[in-house]
């Protein structure tokens, strides 16, 4: 709860800190350009890599596998086309980061890693449960 209250406090913040920094800099016309320039080209691109990963699972579908990384990159790209919309400079970097395949990719690998399960070398896993049973019938007498 506390980290979702300083996203929403904090990214704002940053936001207005770098549009304030960038548009003393280069003038308020050419950042309010830069924004919409790096929207229109951030979101181009995530639709071309879209098409990308879509075809790229419809590949994996064909030989009867599990596309299961061009479906995790798909949902990445679709949050990096939300960040490109969204105004602002470090959305707009951290959207490109995830729109680009070898960022992507780089940082999909290092969450995967922290979210994987801890028991990986657990060779001699059991695929059933043990129990004991009884038999219903035998107690009922019927």
């Amino acid at each position: 709860m506390n980290t979702v209250i300083i996203l929403i406090l904090g990214i704002p913040l940053i936001e207005i800190y770098l549009f304030i920094k960038v548009g003393s800099k280069i003038g308020a016309l050419n950042t309010i350009l830069l924004i919409l320039t790096t929207a229109v080209v951030g979101i181009w691109y995530a639709r071309y890599e879209g098409f990308n990963t879509l075809r790229s699972g419809m590949s994996q579908l064909v030989k009867n596998e599990l596309p299961l990384y061009e479906i995790i990159s798909g949902a990445a790209i679709a949050f990096a086309a939300i960040l490109l919309i969204l105004p602002g400079f470090a959305t707009d970097i951290v959207g490109i980061l995830l729109v680009f395949p070898i960022t992507r990719k780089i940082i999909l690998s290092k969450y995967s890693k922290k979210y994987s399960p801890k028991n990986k070398n657990n060779g001699n896993k059991k695929n059933y449960i043990e129990g004991e049973y009884e038999d219903i019938e035998d107690r009922d007498g019927k």
